[in-house]
């Protein structure tokens, strides 16, 4: 498919989509399908940029930003709006309590307009992307880490969050913009800013160095968010225990390996992390999501015939045991122990980890070759 056939038939899509959703309107329910509209945001094809629906959308995204610079989540700005939603949106506009980078909020909308700057020219979608850099360059403490929601936070919003990546998309996005890549190669930030983007990337790195679980001088991996002041692991929501976690060490161990020329330091975070997974994956079970019955429910069980290998979300610090919670806050070993609200609605066990092996052994390759 050539690329103006790949853009009208995206179009022709997004239109389809839209309709749907507006009539969704008329029948009560406000909201298109959230993963759909964060696979709008996500679109790459340049040709689709030029056109006046993606603008629209730009438009749409203007008006969610907040005063502070970032964006609340898990909203959809993708769909059409009316003249009354418009108007309730800039009422919010003031808010400075919900803007955050958790759930993809911020990085994903400032990687749209980047987009769209770059297709248009147009200086509104640089200066609105520009606004959103200083919001996450000022969120960042000082020793590196950056927290859930700022300027205004509340209870565990406070902690270093390496949850749902919120941190390392963070660091990834200013790395990006700093090293001028697609698309950010269109002049849409000057030589200083991208100095103070490298900077905080390599703050952000050092928190990340200074909160990895040590046991017995051997570093291991990472709770999904840590005290800003101690740096050890600390709690969240209710079932969101200190731990070792999994599945976002994983994320980071990818981004450490990205850095060019890493340091002892770096070398012995990621060989400890990845000794750490090895040691602690689970095999011959399966972990999947079932609708046989009409409704959703999560499976895991014994497989000896699946040698493939997953990794609990959540590991005691004592014991190194996996675990799942429910609302009550009280550990349990198996997923039958707790309701069916949090046993299917949250992701326990995941096979993330699995592809750092390849990468791990090609990246230790090119150390030992330079």
């Amino acid at each position: 498919m050539n690329q103006r056939i790949k853009t009208i038939a995206l179009c022709i899509a997004l239109s389809i989509l839209n309709t749907s959703v507006a009539i969704c309107i008329e029948n009560g329910d406000r909201q298109l399908d959230k993963r759909a509209a964060k696979k709008v945001l996500r679109e790459e094809d340049p040709g689709f940029f030029t056109t006046e629906e993606a603008i629209r959308i730009g438009d749409q995204i203007l008006l969610w930003q907040r005063v502070t610079g970032g964006w609340p989540k898990n909203i959809d700005m993708v769909s059409p709006m009316s003249k009354e939603q418009i108007d309730e949106v800039a009422v919010e506009k003031g808010r400075i309590d919900d803007s955050t980078t958790d759930n993809d909020a911020t990085t994903l909308q400032l990687t749209y307009l980047a987009r769209l700057y770059k297709a248009t020219g147009e200086a509104r979608f640089k200066d609105a992307f520009m606004k959103g850099v200083e919001y996450l360059l000022a969120g960042q403490y000082e020793n590196g880490g950056w927290p859930q929601f700022w300027p205004e936070m509340h209870d565990y919003q406070i902690h270093i969050t390496y949850n749902d990546d919120a941190m390392v998309n963070t660091m990834t996005l200013l790395r990006d913009i700093a090293s001028g890549v697609s698309p950010y190669d269109s002049g849409i930030c000057d030589e200083i800013l991208k100095q103070r983007m490298r900077k905080a990337f390599d703050k952000g790195v050092e928190c990340i160095l200074s909160t990895q679980i040590v046991v017995g001088g051997i570093p291991t991996v990472w709770c999904q968010q840590h005290d800003r002041e101690t740096l050890a692991p600390a709690k969240a929501r209710s079932y969101e225990l200190p731990s070792y976690c999994s599945q976002e060490s994983a994320s980071i161990v990818r981004l450490l390996m990205e850095i060019p020329d890493p340091d002892s330091r770096i070398v012995k975070a990621v060989d400890g992390a990845m000794k750490w997974f090895e040691e602690n994956r689970i095999r011959c079970v399966s972990y999947r999501r079932d609708n046989s019955e009409g409704k959703w429910k999560v499976i895991l069980e014994e497989n000896p015939n699946d040698d493939t290998p997953v990794w609990a979300r959540y590991y005691d610090l004592e014991n190194c045991f996996p675990f799942v919670c429910d609302r009550d806050g009280v550990p349990r070993r198996s997923l039958e122990e707790i309701g069916e609200e949090r046993r299917n609605g949250y992701a326990w066990y995941s096979d993330r980890p699995s592809y750092l092996f390849p990468i791990y052994r090609e990246w230790k390759s090119k150390l030992h070759n330079n």
